[in-house]
């Protein structure tokens, strides 16, 4: 058992692993002995500067173990990349699912860690003719080199865009057909999927997912929640939001104590219904 600081340490969280993963995820250490569920997703599953995450509310309302698989800044190639965090969820009587974004998971023109996926490693042949003018080297992570690209050639910056797209459609029904029980698709940001992209930078989680993303996997799943985080959602400083003077800008983006309470609600009659079946 160990703890995990969040920024300048205005709030610490105590972190478990499960069977052999290298990864930590929040604690304490669920009870997998008895019937379970899991939530997998990135920094707002997680929890990042919130007292009580959703999985804990939803925990509390059910009477059942919900196994916080959240990772920060998390892609879908953590999850399908680690067999130990797959037989934990595949053991689950229902799996709450996060639509990730789609720029952090390796793809025919970058490859990115297999348990940081925010971290770029390396561009492949099709990038650099794509952009012959870049030097690769200079990046360490996904979202400067995604704004770099779109700087450098709208037009090019398109077709990595698609290829993203194209890539987590196939990794998400990858992870969903990879387990058995109930899998529930959770939409949590700040706009809504069918929302346009802001002209000004990359655009808001999860990156470039779009409705017509979701209609292609829906199939996949049982249900499909949506939660629109709006500003008033996200005020950092609220109660249960622990944030200290650093982490104010990263918060400030982030699902506040009311979205998570939200989506608690949302996915409680839901994961109700699913149990009883």
């Amino acid at each position: 058992m160990s703890f995990e600081k969040a920024g300048s340490g205005a709030m610490s969280y105590e972190t478990c692993r499960y069977g052999s993963s290298k990864l930590l995820f929040r604690g304490p250490r669920r009870d997998l002995d008895r019937p379970y569920c899991t939530a997998i997703g990135g920094t707002e599953t997680y929890g990042k500067f919130i007292h009580t995450p959703y999985a804990v509310l939803l925990e509390g309302a059910l009477g059942l173990p919900v196994v916080n698989l959240g990772c920060v800044n998390a892609g879908i190639d953590v999850f399908v990349n680690d067999s130990a965090v797959m037989e934990v969820a595949a053991g689950a009587r229902v799996t709450v699912i996060q639509a990730l974004g789609a720029h952090n998971m390796s793809n025919r023109f970058y490859v990115v860690h297999p348990r940081r996926n925010d971290r770029f490693l390396r561009a492949s042949a099709m990038l650099k003719a794509l952009y012959p003018g870049i030097d690769f080297t200079e990046f360490h992570f996904t979202r400067h080199l995604l704004n770099t690209l779109k700087d450098s050639s709208a037009t090019a910056f398109e077709i990595v865009v698609a290829e993203l797209q194209m890539a987590w459609q196939a990794r998400m029904r990858m992870l969903a057909t990879r387990l058995q029980g109930a899998k529930v698709l959770l939409w949590l940001s700040t706009r809504a999927p069918e929302d346009e992209q802001h002209v000004t930078g990359l655009g808001d989680d999860p990156l470039f997912v779009t409705r017509h993303m979701l209609d292609t996997v829906r199939p996949y799943f049982n249900q499909v929640i949506e939660v629109t985080a709006g500003a008033e959602l996200r005020t950092p400083g609220s109660e249960g939001m622990l944030v200290g003077e650093l982490d104010e800008p990263a918060a400030a983006a982030l699902p506040g104590p009311a979205a998570h309470r939200e989506v608690a609600e949302a996915l409680e009659q839901v994961l109700r219904e699913l149990l009883a079946s």
